[in-house]
């Protein structure tokens, strides 16, 4: 694994565990939890099965899961430097948004490493 794709998961990690925070500590942990013994994922597993993720979290929210997804893209997005925006008339896809972040972050990673060199 390249040290950018590491980068960009690491900073998915960091803007699932803030978004989550956000309903509170307490709420934050007992999500991990239901996650990792009724889901199986572990919170450093979630870039690896993104899908999965957004499964548990339907099943845990029902509709309520969008707004945590939205937050978590938005931090996501802050974090890769980038603007979120959507097409409020489709319909939310959390995976899609998630690999246009990556995409996005590894391509400016890698013009950044070409000016660099």
């Amino acid at each position: 694994m390249t040290r950018k794709r590491k980068a960009f998961e690491n900073l998915l990690i960091e803007a699932v565990d803030e978004s989550l925070a956000s309903l509170g500590e307490s709420a934050k942990q007992a999500i991990y939890f239901h996650l990792e013994n009724k889901f199986k994922i572990a919170k450093n597993d979630i870039p690896y099965r993104l899908e999965d993720f957004a499964e548990g979290l339907e099943k845990i929210f029902g509709l309520g899961a969008s707004f945590i997804e939205i937050l978590i893209m938005k931090s996501l997005f802050e974090k890769t430097g980038q603007s979120l925006e959507w097409n409020q008339s489709k319909k939310l896809v959390f995976v899609e948004y998630v690999a246009t972040a990556k995409q996005s972050f590894l391509k400016r990673e890698k013009e950044v490493n070409a000016i660099e060199i």
